[in-house]
C-alpha cells in the first residue's frame, strides 16, 4: 500500500470512529481509538474536522452548528442545567435574546465560568436543581433544560436578578403557547419557595 493510500485508509477510519460517535468525538475518546494527538491536529489542520467546544471536533462536512452556544456550555459543563431567560427561549415563551447562557448547578458545586459563551451561574438547592429536568439534544449533544412549568417557578425567584416584567410576559407566553397547567405550576412553586408570590398571577390566568 503506497503512503497516499494509507493516508486515506487512515481518513476513512477516523471519519468511520467519528460517524459511530454521532459525528462528533472527544480528544480523550480519540486517543482511546487509538488516533494519536498529532494524528487527531494534523486531520483538524487539513481541515477534516474542526473544533465545537474545548476538547470536543466534530467532521466538517456535518450540517452547520445551529445552537453553537448552547452545544459549547453543554459539552463544558454537562451535569449544569439550562435555566431562566435561556429556558424560556428555549421553550419559546419570551421575547428576550438571551446574551448570556444561564445554567444551574447544585448548590456545593463551583459555578460554570467560560469566556466565550458567555455563562451566568446559578446555584439551586436540593429539589430546587433536581426536579423538573428535561434531556433534549442540540445538534447531537445531550442537554439538560427544565420544563416550562419549573422554569416558570426559578424565574418567579430570581424576579428581582431577570426583571419582574420579563416574568409575567412569560407566564402570558406560557398560557398562550402552552398547555397551561396551573397545577403543576403551584407544584414547582411550591418547590421554588414562591407559592404565596405566584399563586395570585396564576389564578389571574385562570
Amino acid at each position: 500500500m503506497s503512503a497516499s493510500d494509507a493516508c486515506q485508509s487512515f481518513r476513512g477510519y477516523v471519519q468511520a470512529v467519528f460517524r459511530q460517535h454521532g459525528g462528533q468525538l472527544r480528544i480523550s475518546q480519540a486517543l482511546a481509538q487509538g488516533i494519536s494527538r498529532y494524528q487527531f491536529y494534523r486531520l483538524r489542520d487539513e481541515g477534516l474536522i474542526e473544533p465545537v467546544s474545548r476538547g470536543l471536533y466534530r467532521l466538517a462536512d456535518l450540517p452547520p452548528i445551529e445552537n453553537p452556544d448552547l452545544v459549547a456550555a453543554a459539552t463544558r459543563f454537562p451535569h449544569a442545567v439550562l435555566c431562566l431567560i435561556s429556558a424560556l427561549d428555549w421553550h419559546g415563551i419570551t421575547t428576550q435574546i438571551p446574551h448570556a447562557v444561564h445554567l444551574a448547578v447544585e448548590r456545593n458545586t463551583r459555578l460554570p465560568v467560560l469566556d466565550y459563551p458567555p455563562v451566568y451561574g446559578y446555584r439551586f438547592s436540593e429539589k430546587a436543581f433536581s426536579d423538573g429536568i428535561e434531556q433534549v439534544v442540540v445538534d447531537g449533544i445531550s442537554l439538560q433544560v427544565y420544563n416550562p412549568e419549573k422554569t416558570l417557578a426559578d424565574c418567579f425567584k430570581f424576579r428581582n436578578r431577570i426583571g419582574m416584567d420579563v416574568v409575567l410576559e412569560a407566564l402570558e407566553l406560557y398560557r398562550v403557547r402552552k398547555t397551561f397547567r396551573p397545577g403543576k405550576l403551584m407544584e414547582y412553586a411550591k418547590v421554588c419557595r414562591v407559592a404565596k408570590v405566584m399563586a395570585p398571577y396564576v389564578e389571574a390566568k385562570l
